[in-house]
Protein backbone atom coordinates (compact mmCIF):
# COMPACT_ATOMS: atom_id res chain seq x y z
CA UNK A 1 0.00 0.00 0.00
CA UNK A 2 2.84 2.41 0.80
CA UNK A 3 4.36 1.83 -2.62
CA UNK A 4 1.15 2.93 -4.34
CA UNK A 5 0.91 6.05 -2.20
CA UNK A 6 4.56 6.92 -2.81
CA UNK A 7 4.05 6.54 -6.58
CA UNK A 8 1.05 8.89 -6.38
CA UNK A 9 3.11 11.42 -4.39
CA UNK A 10 5.98 11.29 -6.88
CA UNK A 11 3.55 11.60 -9.81
CA UNK A 12 1.93 14.68 -8.24
CA UNK A 13 5.30 16.32 -7.67
CA UNK A 14 6.47 15.61 -11.23
CA UNK A 15 3.21 16.83 -12.79
CA UNK A 16 3.32 19.97 -10.68
CA UNK A 17 6.98 20.68 -11.51
CA UNK A 18 6.54 20.24 -15.24
CA UNK A 19 3.33 22.26 -15.11
CA UNK A 20 5.10 25.15 -13.41
CA UNK A 21 7.82 25.07 -16.06
CA UNK A 22 5.70 24.73 -19.20
CA UNK A 23 2.39 26.50 -18.40
CA UNK A 24 2.24 30.13 -19.55
CA UNK A 25 -0.57 31.69 -17.50
CA UNK A 26 0.37 32.81 -13.96
CA UNK A 27 -2.80 31.54 -12.31
CA UNK A 28 -2.32 28.13 -13.92
CA UNK A 29 1.18 28.11 -12.46
CA UNK A 30 -0.35 28.61 -9.01
CA UNK A 31 -2.62 25.61 -9.60
CA UNK A 32 0.40 23.55 -10.63
CA UNK A 33 2.26 24.75 -7.54
CA UNK A 34 -0.66 23.52 -5.42
CA UNK A 35 -0.45 20.11 -7.12
CA UNK A 36 3.30 19.98 -6.44
CA UNK A 37 2.65 21.02 -2.83
CA UNK A 38 0.06 18.25 -2.41
CA UNK A 39 2.56 15.65 -3.64
CA UNK A 40 5.25 17.01 -1.33
CA UNK A 41 2.87 16.99 1.63
CA UNK A 42 1.85 13.41 0.85
CA UNK A 43 5.48 12.29 0.66
CA UNK A 44 6.34 14.01 3.94
CA UNK A 45 3.42 12.33 5.72
CA UNK A 46 4.30 9.00 4.13
CA UNK A 47 7.82 9.18 5.60
CA UNK A 48 6.30 10.11 8.99
CA UNK A 49 7.90 13.55 9.36
CA UNK A 50 4.80 14.93 11.02
CA UNK A 51 6.45 18.09 12.36
CA UNK A 52 7.55 19.01 8.83
CA UNK A 53 4.07 18.12 7.57
CA UNK A 54 2.56 20.52 10.10
CA UNK A 55 4.84 23.31 8.91
CA UNK A 56 4.09 22.50 5.25
CA UNK A 57 0.37 22.55 5.97
CA UNK A 58 0.69 26.01 7.51
CA UNK A 59 3.18 27.48 5.02
CA UNK A 60 1.53 26.16 1.85
CA UNK A 61 -1.55 28.38 1.84
CA UNK A 62 0.52 31.39 2.93
CA UNK A 63 2.94 30.98 0.05
CA UNK A 64 0.01 30.63 -2.37
CA UNK A 65 -1.45 33.90 -1.13
CA UNK A 66 1.94 35.60 -1.55
CA UNK A 67 2.16 34.26 -5.13
CA UNK A 68 -1.31 35.59 -5.95
CA UNK A 69 -0.52 39.01 -4.48
CA UNK A 70 2.74 39.21 -6.43
CA UNK A 71 0.98 38.31 -9.69
CA UNK A 72 -1.59 41.05 -9.10
CA UNK A 73 1.15 43.59 -8.33
CA UNK A 74 3.20 42.66 -11.41
CA UNK A 75 0.09 42.99 -13.57
CA UNK A 76 -0.58 46.47 -12.14
CA UNK A 77 3.03 47.56 -12.78
CA UNK A 78 2.90 46.33 -16.38
CA UNK A 79 -0.39 48.14 -17.02
CA UNK A 80 1.06 51.39 -15.62
CA UNK A 81 4.12 51.07 -17.84
CA UNK A 82 1.94 50.52 -20.90
CA UNK A 83 -0.14 53.59 -20.06
CA UNK A 84 2.99 55.73 -19.64
CA UNK A 85 4.37 54.50 -22.96
CA UNK A 86 7.38 52.73 -21.50
CA UNK A 87 7.62 49.67 -23.74
CA UNK A 88 11.17 48.60 -22.83
CA UNK A 89 10.78 48.13 -19.07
Amino acid sequence: MEIVVSIIAIALMIIGAFGIIFVKKPLDKIIMFSILDAGFFLAVVLFRYLDVALFAALAGPLSTVVFILSIVKIKEIREKKLLNGDVNG
